[in-house]
């Protein structure tokens, strides 16, 4: 493997950002838009529309990292157009930033066990012997 590779590898495992998202507030619910992902959900309220969008920015993100695509930089605030987004005609619409990490999600929804075998030194195969029994 290349050392190009393991650092991009790397990087991706440690993905943390911040997605401008289109928030659109109609008399029923919250309408939520990530540009920068073509994604589209929404929520009852402000906050579970910002969960929302965390939960579907990090699924494309580990999506996007197991199939080796890039996953994009976020676009800048000046760069954006409210007026052009999906849910432009719904109701008031805001932009605001959401926080993602997507080496916690994976951590998260990623519970299966992995059976490495270790050489691990004498003193801390003794101490984990030792110690096994309080837990």
């Amino acid at each position: 493997m290349k050392r190009s590779d393991l650092i991009r590898q790397l990087e991706a495992i440690r993905m943390r950002n911040v997605y401008p998202v289109y928030f659109t507030k109609t008399e029923k619910n919250i309408l939520v838009e990530v540009p920068d992902f073509d994604i589209l959900t929404e929520g009852r309220d402000m906050n579970e529309a910002i969960d929302m969008a965390r939960d579907a920015i990090e699924l494309k993100c580990i999506s996007m990292e197991d199939d080796k695509e890039d996953i994009p930089d976020p676009s800048r605030i000046t760069e954006l157009d409210i007026s052009s987004g999906t849910f432009a005609e719904e109701g008031e619409t805001i932009v605001s930033f959401v926080d993602v990490d997507s080496a916690e999600y994976r951590r998260k929804i990623d519970t299966r066990t992995v059976r490495r075998n270790v050489a691990l030194p004498s003193w801390l195969n003794y101490e984990a012997g030792y110690f096994a029994h309080c837990i």
